[in-house]
């Protein structure tokens, strides 16, 4: 018997099992590189590319909290701190979550489009590191180093375990 797909919405990517490793694990090491992030370099590109990288990979249940009335409070005092506090509350980051049309958020994170994007951002993350330490020959081994790669790296193997299965 012979499976017609039409189009890559018919597809299934990936069992249910793939797909919520894919969610809680990358949204586990996301917060985890988030929060070195935030104690080291502080880097805003990082932050970024790290927080679209949680807009892709959050899982499903938290997601739908987050889009609700409980996302809509939380991104209005937000916003009233960061009118006070400019420099702690990056708003613009959690807005994201919240504002995102249904009809964008529902396309953007039921096809290989997450996988894909995801892929891409964990390439994007390393080599920002990369470049971040001062290249491969000045790297220097530490515990925030060490901690830091070992994050990439449950990034890069739960995004490609996800998209080969």
């Amino acid at each position: 018997m012979e499976m017609k797909v039409n189009s890559f919405s018919d597809f299934n990517f990936g069992s249910t099992g793939a797909r919520s490793a894919f969610q809680w694990g990358g949204t586990i090491f996301a917060l985890f590189l988030l929060l070195m992030n935030r104690i080291g370099q502080r880097s805003h590109m990082l932050t970024n590319l790290l927080v679209l990288y949680l807009f892709a990979s959050f899982p499903t249940v938290l997601f739908k909290i987050v889009r609700g009335q409980f996302g809509c409070w939380v991104a209005f005092l937000a916003v009233a701190l960061h009118l006070f506090f400019p420099d702690t509350f990056p708003v613009s980051r959690f807005i994201l979550f919240v504002i995102t049309p249904d009809w964008l958020a529902d396309r953007f994170r039921d096809d290989i489009v997450p996988g894909i994007l995801c892929l891409v951002i964990t390439i994007l993350v390393t080599l920002l590191e990369i470049r971040g330490v001062g290249g491969l020959q000045n790297c220097e081994c530490s515990c925030y180093c060490f901690s830091y790669w070992f994050g990439i790296a449950c990034l890069v193997c739960i995004t490609i375990l996800y998209l080969a299965i």
